[in-house]
Formats: structure tokens, sequence, C-alpha cells
């Protein structure tokens, strides 16, 4: 029998963070963190699972999603906010130590937790976006796109081109999700496949096109991807992105200088020496990190580094959950065996 997943609200003078948890309350604390556009059910496979081995499993709305807490102003999302929401989230659960795993933007957010507060980490664990000490903005990932797939003359930017597409026109980005949250919602969360190694990603057109949908003012109306969303996930991102906007989600984009100052800040001159798992999604042509030069600096500040690849797209929390599963809980047993439930 799967044990309940329950819903929580942590709040602050600051800010109210919305949770779901599973397990006994006592247990080891695992906290998972979402990216864009997602929201705390991104971990849906994950919770019951690790709650059932007797961890305390953890998964917020990061803030500009769901329950949580909305903000008007773009500074609200950088990286410093989100890190400080989840020592607060920490402090709030009565822990001191936790181990945490990202994803997507929520991966950003992790290696801020290990390389700014190491000492509230068990070791942390991401999916896709690897460690960037300099701090994860344009101007440092940029340097290591794949000039094979995307010559310098004709994408200057390479797939990173949407981030650009943020700073240069916010309100027409914002405006091309908006116009169709549904099909927004079915057009993103969508499987990997081999189909696309080697060919240009299509973030690499986004200002060319004006969006993500081919020149498109809004989403089309695709068929909803089984593989990664059920009928029930669907209507739970769509509802949530219609009541909030895609304001707060797409903020996360706005602060580059501000997350390279405070990467700036960083202890251990950004080193990382707590354990550390990295899943690499094979079928993810946007964070691509097999072939080119991305992984590059996590493997250069990361001393006590684990890497696992799996044969799916961006979503693999959701394509392939049992090789997620299974490659955290490997993890936490042979490099935390002091934090796996007595």
């Amino acid at each position: 029998m799967s044990l309940a997943v329950t819903e929580h609200v942590a709040k602050s003078a600051r800010h109210t963070s919305f949770y779901l948890a599973c397990g006994p309350e006592d247990g080891p604390l695992v906290i998972f963190v979402h990216g864009w556009p997602e929201l705390s059910i991104s971990w849906r496979h994950q919770l019951p699972v690790f709650g059932g081995m007797g961890f305390r499993a953890v998964a917020p709305d990061m803030r500009g999603y769901g329950r949580s807490g909305v903000y008007d102003r773009h500074e609200a999302y950088a990286l410093s906010e989100s890190t400080a929401d989840m020592i607060e989230l920490l402090d709030s659960l009565g822990r001191e130590t936790a181990v945490f795993v990202g994803h997507d933007w929520g991966s950003p957010v992790v290696w801020s937790l290990a390389s700014h507060h190491p000492e509230r980490c068990h070791g942390v664990a991401n999916l896709c976006v690897p460690y960037i000490p300099a701090g994860f903005a344009p101007r440092n990932i940029i340097p290591l796109v794949d000039r094979r797939v995307y010559p310098e003359a004709e994408f200057p930017a390479g797939q990173w081109d949407y981030q650009l597409f943020y700073e240069e026109d916010f309100a027409t980005a914002r405006a091309g999700f908006e116009g169709n949250i549904p099909g927004t919602v079915k057009a993103l969360f969508r499987a990997g496949s081999a189909a696309g190694e080697g060919k240009p990603a299509v973030t690499s057109m986004v200002r060319k096109n004006r969006g993500w949908f081919g020149g498109l003012a809004a989403a089309p109306d695709l068929p909803r991807d089984e593989r990664v969303l059920t009928e029930q996930d669907f209507h739970a991102y769509a509802s949530a992105l219609q009541r909030n906007g895609f304001f707060g989600p797409d903020s996360w984009y706005m602060n580059g200088e501000r997350n390279i100052a405070f990467a700036a800040q960083s202890k251990n001159g950004g080193r990382i020496d707590l354990p550390v798992l990295f899943l690499h999604a094979a079928y993810d042509f946007v964070c691509e990190t097999r072939r080119s030069r991305l992984a590059e600096p996590m493997r250069a500040a990361c001393t006590r580094l684990t890497e696992a690849t799996t044969d799916t797209g961006h979503w693999m929390a959701q394509e392939n959950p049992a090789f997620v599963n299974a490659a955290v809980a490997r993890w936490l047993a042979t490099e935390l065996p002091d934090v796996w439930p007595a």
C-alpha cells in the first residue's frame, strides 16, 4: 500500500512555502526541489517511494508556483531568495540538515545550498542541470556550447538563446506561454527521443521565432504525452499556471547578474566537498551534458561526485521514475550510509 502524501504550509515573515510530505516525521529528511514550470507534484513518483523507505520526503512549491508565495518583482526570483526559502523550510521542519534533490531550476537552488550552506546539507543530488560555480547565467554557460551543433555565426547563444529572449523581451516571452496555458503544458511536458541527437534544439531559435512555438503567438494544441503526464497531472499543472501566470516562473531567468554575484559569495571558493550525485538525461538536448563541456565545471568543483545516465529527456523523474529512485537510493546507501533510516 502506498503511503499517504500530505499537504502542509510553512510561513515566515518573508515567504510562504506550500509543501507535500510523505514518510515518518522523524525520518531522515530528503527535500525535492522542482524547476520550471512545475510544481511539488513533479516529485509524485519519488515521495511515496522514499517515504516508504523510512525517509521524510518533502517537496515544496517553489516561489512563484502553486500555493507558495508569488511576487511581482523580477529580483524576488533570484537564487539568493529561493535558497533562503529552503533554509527557512528546513528550520520550520525543526531540522539542521537534509539531503536536497533538485531538477531544472531546482538544481541551481540545490547547488547554492551546497556551496553556500554546506553545514545544512548531508549531500545533494541534481538532475539535468550541472553545477556552474561562477553562477548559472547565460554569460557563464554560453561559452560551453557545443559548436559542432551550434556554429557560432548561426547560433551565437547556442541552445541558451531562449534565456536571452526573456532578458530582451520579457513581455512577449511571457505572453507566448500564457496565450494557451493548457497547450503550453502539453507542448512542454513531452518525453525525450534519440531523434534530436546532434540537431539544434528549438530553444536555440526562440529569438528568431519570437517565442517557443515556431512563430505562433501561443502554444498549439498537441495531444497530452501519456509518458510524462496523466490527465490529473495535466490539469494540476494547467490550473496552477492559469491561477498564477508565468510572471513568476519566467522571472527566474531575469536574474543572471544577481545570481553571478550570489555565486561569488559561496564558501570554499565554490568547491563542494559533500557527496554529490548528478543524473544525466541522454535525450535532454538543451541541458546537454554528455558531449558538450557543460558538465566540466561541476567535475572540477565537486570532489565526491557520482554520475549516472538515463535514456530519457528532460523530465526524467516522470519519464523514468524507477531509474531516478534507484539511482538516488543507491547513492544514499553507498555515499551517505549514516543517513539511511534505521
